[in-house]
């Protein structure tokens, strides 16, 4: 029997992911263990091995987003005939189809393996159905009733695919497009797509957008759409911390850099105010009893972010040992999907790119996000004299659907407590 290999479920947020490159090609012998290809997902570029022994038959095009459960590869034995173009065939939506497809289907995904899957499903009734009864709750998330509002979309005509039928994104978002295919349709007189208005740059080049930034682009603009944002700031006098630190350095192997303080000290300060350490899941709020906070870290394709978890429970050496491997692991792509989840609060430091003081965006599904600016020698008066003190600015991003003003407010004050009381966070 060939060996199918569908694409792979690489993380919790992957719904398709592109072939970067293949290692080996159509016709080749190939080993259990073996490199076969390198997999781009919405989190990491992973190596995919292979699954058994055998002669690669057919692999799906390198540089094209497939589908989580679409084709990806066959491998059958040397002596095997095997019909490829049946198997290519029975894939429609993701899906090998249990049983042969029909005449007609059967000259379309012959001729166009892609075109089914490719075929938007018509989610929406007729304008004169509705999906509720005059005296039944619509059932619909926060998200897609801000889409609806936005598109101007009457919801009773859209058909929930979501948990107990609830109207999801996705489905105002196949609703509006079914709709504009069908006025496209109707209408007598078609506009024709502008083009680009050209701009003389004989120099400019396109590169294809990865998965990695198109994950970007939507969970932060999602984020960004969905969450109301606000923003606490504060000043921290970083003088105890950083005598600290060097003490520290003195008396142990393992260097601590200030952002493993900063680390260490928010999730101490987490620990008494559990409302921080939260998600919002539209019906309810989760307090998460475990501190998992993620560190944001820039690679070339874009921003990763590893968890610490239980970061609580670690000492400042373990906290420094883990950052510094997880950072190593994303910026060589080595960093796998269950050390990017679970993060339960994130931190994004870009001190060290001489950065005064920024906004971050909340990371879901985190209520909070701390944006951390370098340490700077500013004036300041101390016991009624102007000395100069090394400062350093914190912004607080919050959700304002689970976090108050005066509840951020708290937590920044007992994050400023514990750095510039660093003795706190070792007893």
């Amino acid at each position: 029997m060939p060996e199918i290999i569908p694409m792979p479920l690489l993380s919790d947020t992957m719904t398709e992911g592109v072939v970067a490159i293949w290692h080996k090609k159509v016709g080749d012998t190939v080993k259990s263990g073996q490199l076969l290809a390198e997999i781009e997902t919405d989190k990491a570029t992973l190596d995919f091995e292979a699954p058994s022994d055998g002669v690669l038959l057919y692999h799906a095009e390198a540089g094209q987003p497939i589908k989580v459960k679409s084709l990806l590869a066959i491998i059958a034995e040397p002596d095997e005939t095997i019909d490829v173009a049946a198997i290519v065939a029975s894939f429609a939506n993701g899906q090998p189809t249990a049983t042969p497809p029909t005449p007609a289907t059967t000259t379309q995904t012959t001729e166009n393996p892609a075109a089914v899957a490719a075929t938007p499903a018509t989610v929406s009734p007729p304008a004169n159905e509705t999906t509720t009864t005059s005296n039944e709750r619509l059932k619909v998330s926060p998200l897609a009733k801000r889409l609806a509002e936005a598109s101007e979309v009457p919801l009773h005509q859209i058909a929930g695919t979501g948990p107990e039928g609830r109207i999801v994104k996705r489905d105002v978002e196949a609703f509006v497009q079914t709709q504009q295919q069908q006025t496209t349709t109707t209408t007598p007189e078609t506009e024709t797509t502008a083009a680009p208005a050209a701009t003389n740059d004989a120099n400019a080049r396109d590169e294809r957008v990865s998965q990695m930034r198109k994950t970007i682009a939507r969970r932060l603009a999602e984020s960004k759409f969905t969450a109301p944002h606000f923003y606490l700031k504060t000043t921290v006098t970083m003088d105890a911390a950083m005598a600290a630190r060097k003490t520290l350095n003195e008396m142990s192997p393992v260097k601590i850099s200030f952002n493993d303080l900063i680390v260490k000290a928010a999730a101490m300060a987490l620990r008494h105010h559990p409302a921080i350490n939260a998600s919002w899941l539209g019906d309810v709020i989760r307090y998460h009893s475990n501190i998992n906070i993620g560190v944001a870290v820039a690679v070339e394709d874009g921003l990763l972010v590893p968890v610490i978890a239980n970061t609580d429970q670690k000492s400042l050496s373990q906290i420094s040992t883990q950052t510094v491997a997880l950072a190593e692991k994303a910026k060589t792509k080595k960093l796998q999907p269950d050390e990017m989840q679970g993060n339960t609060f994130t931190i994004s430091n870009l001190g060290m790119f001489d950065i005064d003081e920024f906004t971050a965006i909340i990371n879901p599904p985190d209520v909070c996000i701390l944006a951390v600016g370098k340490i700077a020698q500013v004036p300041a008066v101390v016991n009624n004299e102007i000395k100069i003190a090394n400062h350093m600015k914190l912004i607080l991003s919050c959700d304002h659907r689970v976090v108050d003003g005066a509840t951020g407010a708290k937590f920044l004050q007992s994050l400023r407590e514990m750095l510039e009381n660093p003795m706190r966070m070792l007893v």
